[in-house]
Formats: structure tokens, C-alpha cells, sequence
């Protein structure tokens, strides 16, 4: 027995309407639950019970046996001195306010219908599963709520997204053109190197990046330099020759100041995903477009971002991967998937906090455009797919990540919109 079964009984009201008594036989009549707290105090305010006759106003404490009262110091805490009822599984001794006023006490494990207690068991025996508490039952929960919630869970997601803006935001001033930089930035470096490039975003002073636009060698050292990768004196390439003159120029011009970075590494990659070829890519979306932010801000469908991020490394890298050594020739333009990972990481969660900054309403846009792109693919969304679960497109996939990492993991099923559902459903008893 969970101390959230309790919370959900009492929220959703799953108990008997009638004939309801205290412990001390005093009769019950429950007018308004009241609200669940999440917070600090009282688990439920504002309740509305009627008890003995007497009509009550103030908050509802639940607990699993009445001794926690006492074993979280409620009795000297006057947050609780407004509780008008004490709700627990199991009423083992009084409990009392501050004053020493005996607080009325409802037993529960009397009142509850065996057909919830048994789907409760049944939802979190581990015998039961091996991957999520519910997978034996996630595809059969209606479509219309499932669809609801994986819409709430995108937002939430987008929500945790927006906590990382908001301190960048703050650190920058309000200065969103370099929070789209760093953003950008650690997303082009993908899980290998997000970190590299997000440290590396975060040491460059934007303001030379602006003075930079439409020179792409310039940029290219930028990126280059303060990554690290322009320190290597046996490499004779010419281009590279080039690159590292023009960041040993600018250093000084600028009065850049070394800074030490996370190296970006190679191993484990795909040619492709070197951080060469990411880095080139980026400095080519700077070289190319003048307030980026804006377009992307304003860009109000898939292909119309789909345009504003299409670019290659330079010339030099359709032969190159690494510096000095030629390759097979291949253009290094960004890859719809690639860029449909920017999408979902970057551009959507600054849609989503630049609207709400300024006091718009893009939810809807940006479902939209979320909608459009195809699902991840990743251990987690291929496992509820197996289940049953119907994800088909990235704001679903990115609401199971969500459900997933936020409520499945931390057994929060009575917190979930599914598990819910299948504990009020009496006919999978």
C-alpha cells in the first residue's frame, strides 16, 4: 500500500457517498474534497465536510496510519492547525492539532471497493512486467484519452525544456540571437558532443559572431578555434594553414581569451556526425542568414524551417572529414532527420518560451509543426510501440519520453492519465 493510492481515492472521490463515520462514529458527509496540494502543508485545501452535523471549511491531511502525524511533526507545525480531517489506511492513535484539539479521523481501508485495490496490486506487481507497470495493458486504453494526455505530456516536456532558457536567458540578458547560438550549437553536437559544442557556444562572445555574419572563414575559425581543433602544428593542409591564421587574427583583434573547452571527439561517430563537418555546417547557417532567430521565430510551418536550416559545410569538407585527409567526395548538407532533431530540441521549446514571453499563444502552431515530423526512433519509443502504444509522429514520441522518464520510471501511475484509467475500469478486473 502507497500513501498515492490514498491522495488518488480521495481526489477522484472513490468512495462510498453514504454512511461514512469517523472513528469516534460521528457521521460524514464529504461536500468538496478540495484541492490537492502539491506543495508545502496539508495534502488537500479548501475542503468542504460535513462532520457530526457540523459544517467544516479548511484541509484534509492523509496519511497511511495516524501515528505519521506525530512522525512528521505536524502536531507542532501551525500549517497544520486548519486540518478538519485526518484520512489514513490504517487509524492506529489520536492525533491532535497544535493546541492539543483532537482532529476528527476517517478510516479508509474499510470504505474502498476490492475491484480498485486488486487493479492497484495488479498494476504494480513486478511479476507482472518488465518494462513498464501498464504494458500489458497500454494499448488497449482509449484513444481519445491516451491522445489527450500525450498532449499534456508534450507540454510538459516543453515546459523542462524551457527551465535551461530561461537561466540562459538571464545570464544573456535577455539576448535570445545567443541563446539560439548556444542552443543550436549543443544540439549540433548531438549526445557525443552536446556538451564540447555547449561549452564552446557559452565561451564565444556573440558579439563577434555578429560582426562575423557572411564571412564564413571567419566563423569557421571561431567555431574551429575555441573548439580546440586548430592546435594541431603538423598538419600542413592548406585550408587548415588558413583557418588557424585567421582565429590567431582575431584573438587578437577581438582580445579573445583562451578558454579551455570539453574536447569534441571522433570515436564512436559516424563520419558524418564528425565535429568537423557539425561545426562547418553550423558556421555555414551563420554565414548565410542575418537574424536567424527571427526567421525561425517566424516560421510558421515545417517546410518553411526546413528552409531556413538547409545548409552544407564548406566546399572543403565534400572531400574532407578531418583535417588533411581526403575522403571520398560527398556533399555534408543537413539531413531531414538531423534537422527534425533541431526541430524538436531547439526551435520548438524557443517558440514555446518566447511566445509565453511575450504573451502569445502558439501552442497550437507548434503542435502543428511537431505533428508534421516523423516519430524518434530509440529504445524507449520502440518499446511502447511494442506494447501497443500509437506513436506515430515526434510530438508523440516526445510525450512518451516524457511519460517515461517522469512517471513510469517513479512509479507515478496514479499521477498518469493511464494508469488511472485502467484503475477506475472495472471490466479488466
Amino acid at each position: 500500500m502507497r500513501e498515492d493510492l490514498l491522495h488518488y481515492i480521495w481526489k477522484y472521490s472513490k468512495l462510498p457517498k453514504e454512511h461514512l463515520v469517523t472513528t469516534k462514529n460521528e457521521a460524514i458527509s464529504l461536500i468538496d474534497m478540495g484541492l490537492h496540494n502539491h506543495l508545502a502543508g496539508p495534502d488537500f485545501s479548501n475542503a468542504r465536510i460535513r462532520i457530526g452535523g457540523q459544517l467544516w471549511a479548511g484541509n484534509v491531511e492523509i496519511h497511511l496510519k495516524s501515528s505519521d502525524w506525530f512522525a512528521h511533526h505536524h502536531e507542532t507545525d501551525s500549517n497544520y492547525n486548519n486540518v478538519i480531517l485526518h484520512v489514513v489506511w490504517e487509524d492506529d492513535m489520536s492525533v491532535f492539532r497544535e493546541d492539543r484539539s483532537e482532529i476528527p479521523t476517517l478510516e479508509l481501508k474499510n470504505y474502498i471497493p476490492k475491484h480498485l485495490l486488486h487493479a492497484y496490486h495488479k498494476l504494480f506487481d513486478k511479476r507482472n512486467f518488465n518494462f513498464i507497470n501498464c504494458e500489458k495493458d497500454i494499448g488497449t486504453v482509449d484513444g481519445f484519452l491516451l491522445n489527450n494526455w500525450l498532449e499534456r505530456l508534450f507540454f510538459e516536456r516543453l515546459e523542462s525544456k524551457s527551465n535551461l532558457i530561461l537561466d540562459l536567458l538571464e545570464k544573456s540578458k535577455n539576448d535570445w540571437e545567443r541563446v539560439l547560438f548556444i542552443l543550436l550549437s549543443r544540439n549540433f553536437g548531438s549526445k557525443v558532443n552536446g556538451d564540447s559544442f555547449f561549452d564552446m557556444a557559452r565561451g564565444l562572445n556573440f558579439s563577434i559572431i555578429r560582426k562575423s555574419y557572411g564571412n564564413i572563414v571567419q566563423l569557421e575559425s571561431l567555431l574551429f578555434g575555441t573548439a580546440g581543433l586548430l592546435e594541431d602544428d603538423a598538419v600542413m593542409d592548406g585550408y587548415y594553414i588558413n583557418l588557424k591564421k585567421e582565429y590567431g587574427f582575431l584573438k587578437n583583434k577581438f582580445n579573445i581569451k583562451t578558454t579551455r573547452v570539453l574536447p569534441p571527439q571522433f570515436y564512436g561517430l559516424r563520419p558524418s556526425n564528425f565535429p568537423t563537418i557539425r561545426l562547418s555546417q553550423l558556421a555555414n547557417l551563420y554565414a548565410g542568414r542575418q537574424n536567424l532567430f527571427s526567421q525561425l521565430m517566424d516560421a510558421d510551418s515545417v517546410s518553411r524551417i526546413y528552409d531556413v536550416l538547409r545548409v552544407s559545410a564548406s566546399d572543403y569538407w565534400n572531400d574532407h572529414y578531418t583535417f588533411g585527409k581526403v575522403s571520398k567526395k560527398r556533399n555534408k548538407g543537413l539531413g531531414t532527420r538531423f534537422i527534425d532533431l533541431i526541430i524538436i530540441n531547439t526551435i520548438a521549446p524557443l517558440k514555446f518560451c518566447y511566445a509565453r514571453q511575450r504573451g502569445k499563444e502558439v501552442d497550437g502552431l507548434i503542435l502543428e509543426i511537431i505533428s508534421g515530423l516523423k516519430k524518434e526512433e530509440n529504445r524507449v519509443v520502440d518499446n511502447f510501440k511494442h506494447h501497443g502504444a500509437p506513436i506515430e509522429n515526434a510530438m508523440q514520441s516526445q510525450a512518451i519520453l516524457q511519460l517515461y522518464n517522469e512517471y513510469c520510471t517513479e512509479n507515478r501511475c496514479l499521477q498518469c492519465a493511464v494508469g488511472a484509467s485502467l484503475l477506475g475500469d472495472k471490466s479488466r478486473q
